[in-house]
């Protein structure tokens, strides 16, 4: 599984996102730009946040799975060097439809 996760993946176009994913990627914004913003972003953040949300959301269940899931494939690979605000920005950006 986390080979899966790992591996290479286009983003979702913003077209494909739900509503529930745009929202989680609005919180994570809000987080990596409060905590931290001039850190840098890595791997590690990118993968373990949305599992948080996700199930701050929906509890421990097989909706905060596939919420975590959506998620996942929405966000972009972090570049480095990238910071959390940047990461922050970019991910707005795809929340609000406007980049991948």
């Amino acid at each position: 599984m986390a080979d899966d996760v790992m591996r290479t993946h286009a983003p979702v176009p913003p077209s494909g996102i739900t509503e529930e994913t745009r929202s989680l990627l609005a919180q994570l914004a809000d987080t990596l730009e409060r905590v931290h913003p001039n850190a840098e972003m890595n791997e590690g953040i990118r993968l373990a946040r949305p599992l948080v949300l996700a199930e701050r959301l929906h509890g421990p269940t097989e909706a905060a799975f596939a919420a975590e899931q959506d998620l996942l494939a929405a966000m972009p690979f972090v570049r480095h060097p990238q910071t959390r605000g940047e990461y922050a920005a970019q991910l707005r950006l795809i929340a609000q439809g406007v980049t991948q």
